[in-house]
């Protein structure tokens, strides 16, 4: 009786084992895994699309303006910490505006995806084959592009053994730390060479990686690292690839009537991407009577001074004094360069983002010519950006000395790429203070951010380094 009751459970047992066994075989009907996801080249394209959509310049552009001496304020003020340098690591500023690693991490994740799967993915289509070459040229492309923004926000200036952020080649939630920038830029340099031997060689479609865009990526890259030899490989090849856009034209590349000057941009619509404008200025109303949104942000004097107003075709592509304004007894100056259509129009503040552009590249190259002293070709990149920009320019003499070249070139970058995100990181990486003018400064204490000052790195959000125990935080920050 022992025995068949031994026997009995031993059975009961078994049944159980191998009805569970079943039950874990079975797949879920409803699951959506990597494997199946990007089983095939298509569904790696569709990837890739989604990694696009998350890029963004709109958070650099904000921060450059207003961490800089871009903007003052306007009518609307909330952005004391961020505007005033008053923040760390757990400021909801910073960690609700200014949060680097969220958005840019996730794009590296979603390409890792792909990369890990696109050389062996089914080819359904014709054409896939030579498809599955380009989607690894794209993963790449946006894997370092993606690593070098957040090397702006979070490093210091380059230093073989400075502290950079982690570089993920793989996905995964196991915690990783920091690591040198001398092994992370050897990462984005490779990364950014293969893409570049991968992308289309054309401008047919710059709303995706191209091979000129990657070519202005490792412009940036070798600007940021001193690199001037390569800084002027890499701008030559874009600027003879895309030619500067004439007086005539340079306004429509803001309202996106055309795109001269540009190999890659980010498209923006009302219900995809965002209003870029917005950051600057909310929408209004048609009327009547016409209505201007509140204006948070407007040009500094000090860059509102420093056009040609009659002549230089920028001031008016990128400020404008409303007579609407001046009329209902507003301060009259806003923000044009990202407007879009009219006034409570349905595309109001919405413009593509422009990420690489012909004009930047001229100044890359001159600040190269410079620094290493061929002041010659410098004076006439410079010469050649003015004549492009301002009616009846009269070039100017080569420049007397390296310093006077690079004074010249950085005023220059201040009113060619007003709003595009790069002026608080011009100034970090030069070594500079921000100074604002007295007019512009909200206190008298916001009026200048010294040279090398602890706060030109942001500080690694308190939320990061509790999900992450083996990020170290800046100095200043701890």
């Amino acid at each position: 009786m022992r025995y068949i009751n031994k026997l009995f459970l031993s059975s009961c047992l078994l049944i159980t084992f191998f009805s569970c066994k079943k039950v874990i075989e079975i797949q879920e009907t409803d699951l959506i895994a990597g494997d199946v996801a990007l089983k095939t080249v298509a569904n790696n394209e569709s990837a890739i699309i989604g990694a696009y959509s998350a890029m963004q310049t709109e958070m650099g552009i904000l921060l450059n303006s207003t961490f800089s001496d871009e903007v003052k304020v306007a009518e609307f003020y909330n952005a004391g910490t961020t505007h005033e340098w008053q923040y760390g690591s757990t400021d909801v500023g910073i960690r609700d505006n200014y949060t680097a690693m969220t958005p840019y991490y996730r794009i590296v994740d979603r390409v890792n995806r792909v990369l890990a799967v696109v050389a062996t993915a089914d080819s359904t289509r014709a054409g896939d084959n030579v498809l599955r070459s380009r989607l690894r040229g794209e993963a790449l492309f946006m894997r370092a592009f993606s690593h070098f923004e957040l090397y702006k926000y979070y490093c210091g200036n380059y230093d073989p053994n400075g502290l950079a952020m982690p570089y993920m080649e793989a996905s995964s939630i196991t915690p990783v730390a920091r690591i040198k920038m001398g092994l992370y830029f050897q990462k984005l340099i490779a990364d950014v060479s293969e893409a570049k031997n991968l992308l289309p060689n054309n401008l047919t479609d710059i709303r995706r990686a191209t091979k000129l865009a990657a070519s202005a990526l490792q412009a940036r890259i070798a600007l940021y690292m001193k690199d001037w030899a390569n800084a002027i490989t890499y701008t030559t090849e874009y600027i003879n690839g895309v030619p500067l856009a004439s007086i005539a034209t340079f306004p429509g590349i803001w309202t996106d009537a055309n795109s001269n000057e540009l190999a890659f941009k980010l498209e923006r619509t009302a219900s995809v991407g965002g209003r870029i404008g917005s950051l600057f200025r909310n929408t209004g109303s048609p009327g009547p009577p016409v209505v201007i949104g509140t204006v948070v942000w407007k040009p500094s004097d000090k860059l509102y001074n420093s056009y040609d107003q009659v002549n230089d075709v920028r001031f008016a592509s990128y400020i404008k004094n409303e007579p609407l304004l001046t009329a209902g007894g507003r301060d009259p100056r806003i923000i044009q360069k990202y407007t879009g259509s009219g006034y409570g129009t349905t595309n109001e503040n919405v413009a593509h983002a422009k990420v690489f552009r012909t004009g930047e590249m001229y100044l890359i190259r001159a600040e190269a010519y410079a620094e290493q002293n061929n002041l010659a070709s410098a004076t006439a990149d410079i010469n050649a950006l003015r004549a492009a920009r301002i009616n009846g320019y009269v070039a100017i003499g080569t420049y007397a000395s390296k310093d006077a070249a690079i004074t010249d070139i950085l005023l220059e970058r201040f009113k060619e790429l007003a709003f595009e995100g790069h002026r608080f990181w011009d100034l970090k990486r030069r070594g500079l203070p921000v100074q604002r003018l007295a007019s512009d400064a909200p206190t008298t204490t916001a009026t200048t951010l010294p040279a090398n000052d602890f706060r030109f790195l942001l500080p690694i959000p308190n939320v990061e380094l509790q999900a992450n125990p083996l990020l170290e935080q800046n100095p200043g920050y701890q």
